[in-house]
This record gives structure tokens, sequence and C-alpha cells, in this order.
């Protein structure tokens, strides 16, 4: 067995991060490379002469209006929002309606895991539940979000108890979760099938009972399996509330701040990738905070070695 020593694992974190500064370097390259030797007008094919929005566009424009220079975006990042008096520079618009986002996809990734947990100790306390609702969990994700979005609006602003009003926010929060919630019903359900029949024999031979086998057992051999469901889960949740916000017409977030700026692409094309870029950096730090907590139950993620 072979044991890391602190400074190893420091030299592994560094190293992680060189890396993704270099991916993010290489994708810079790649986008000016392309934007050098690509055609200005992308590729059509199947266009019909004369006929506007005809064919299949395969390569994307190349032109500044389609496609400004990275510098160019950078630059536009620190100059105001708007030319009116006192507007804040766009950079830093960009990072408050990012962490309006976050905080409602946290929420709903939270809400997405509890109700998956939930419906994995369900289909693995009763067969007949796992036959019966796996089915529809996997069935909920056919669903179109587009159409799903209003329909959960309009449910929730029906919704009267006393002085408590349904809040547009909700409406994402409830959204995000569905997303959310089904690689964590899957992969914890997963997780805690996974121990051998010798180990939950070796259980019952303790007079264990059900929650002590869960919690001594079950729980600890899951978590291989519920890290990358987490993951998962969390992506699914900035999507979820990126899309959401558009479609809600919930205002403060990035996803309305995407469409907001997305009018302005055609006198200020470097405008609209700011908020686009902000919803990349709303990903990783998502995926950053499930790295901590992988990094948090590190201990349970050993492997066992036949020999």
């Amino acid at each position: 067995m072979t044991t890391t020593t602190p400074a190893t694992r420091r030299a592994r974190r560094w190293r992680a991060v060189l890396w993704g500064a270099l991916g993010i370097l290489a994708l810079a390259a790649l986008w000016e490379l392309y934007k050098l030797v690509g055609p200005a007008d992308g590729w059509l094919v199947g266009a019909q002469e004369g006929v506007t929005g005809s064919g299949i566009r395969l390569l994307p424009r190349t032109s500044d209006q389609a496609m400004p220079h990275t510098w160019d975006m950078l630059a536009r990042a620190v100059e105001p929002v708007t030319r009116a008096q006192g507007a804040l520079p766009l950079g830093v618009v960009v990072l408050l309606a990012a962490l309006v986002s976050l905080g409602v996809a946290a929420l709903g990734w939270l809400v997405g895991v509890v109700v998956g947990f939930a419906l994995a100790l369900l289909m693995l306390g009763f067969r007949i539940a796992e036959r019966a609702v796996l089915p529809f969990v996997i069935l909920s994700q056919t669903v179109p979000l587009i159409a799903l979005a209003p329909l959960i609006r309009n449910w929730g602003s029906r919704l009267s108890f006393g002085d408590f009003s349904w809040q547009s926010w909700m409406s994402v929060v409830i959204i995000a979760s569905y997303l959310a919630f089904f690689p964590v019903a899957v992969g914890a359900l997963r997780g805690l099938q996974s121990p051998e029949a010798a180990h939950l024999d070796l259980m019952r031979s303790y007079a264990a009972g059900w929650w002590t086998t869960l919690f001594r057992l079950r729980l600890p051999a899951s978590v291989p399996f519920l890290i990358p469901a987490l993951r998962l889960a969390a992506a699914n949740a900035v999507v979820g509330t990126v899309v959401a916000e558009i479609s809600v017409g919930f205002s403060g977030g990035i996803g309305r701040l995407i469409l907001e700026t997305a009018v302005a692409a055609s006198s200020d094309p470097a405008k609209p990738w700011a908020p686009i870029l902000g919803a990349v950096l709303l990903g990783l730090v998502a995926a950053g905070f499930v790295a901590l907590l992988a990094a948090f139950l590190s201990p349970f993620r050993r492997q066992e070695t036949v020999a």
C-alpha cells in the first residue's frame, strides 16, 4: 500500500491548477486560430441562392461581429456596462449576477440531493418501490425543460397560504432541483447496493439492523458512486438555473443577463460573451465545491484489491 506525503498532495494540487490554466490558454489559442484561418461567413451546406436562412451551417462565422477577439472580450469586461453615468463595469455586473445564480443553483442542488437520496433509500428498502419508481425517475428527464418552466411558474403563482406569495426565484429552484435529483437518485441507489453479499452476511451475523447496516456499511461503500453523481447534479443545477431564469423571467441572475446582453450583439459584439463566460465560471465554481466535498470524503473512497 503506497502512502502520499503532504508535499506530494500539494504538488498534485498545483499540478492540477497548472493544467487547468494551460487548458484555458489552449482554448483561447484555438479560438484565435480558427478565427484566423476559418471562413468569414462560415460554411453552409445545402443553401439555396436567394433564399435567406436556407442550408445548414456546419462551421461558424469568424467575423468580428460573430467571433470577437479574446482580448476584445477581456477589454469589454472592464468597461462600463452602459453609457449611463456611474454605470458599473461589465465584469462587475456579471460577477454580481453570477453570485445570485450561484445561490439559487446551490439551493436547487441541495433540494435535488435530498430528494434524490430519499428516493434512493426508498428504492433500497422496498424492492417493489425500485421497480415502480425507477422507471418514472428516468422518464422524468425526458420532459423538455423549456416547456416545464412556465408550467411550474404558473402552478406556483396559484399557491396562496396567508401572507405567503410565490416568488420567481422559487420556480428556478424547483427546476434546478428537478434536474439535480436524477443523477443523485440513480448514483446513490447504485452505491447503496454495491456492498458484496459476504459483507452483508457479516453484518447480519452481528445482528446489525437495517439502519446500522446503512450507516456502517452501505453509506461508506456508496461514496465512490455518490461523488460523480453529486458532480453531475451540480452541473445540472447550474444549467437548470440559467435556463429557468430565462424561461420564468427571473431578473438579477446570469441567465437573464445573457438574454439582456444578446440584444447588443450587433452593435457591441463583445458584450454578450461576458455573461456567457460568467456562466462557465459558475459551473467551474460548482464543480470545485463538489471537489472539496470529495476531498472531505476521501477516507471512504478506498478501493479493495483482491489478491
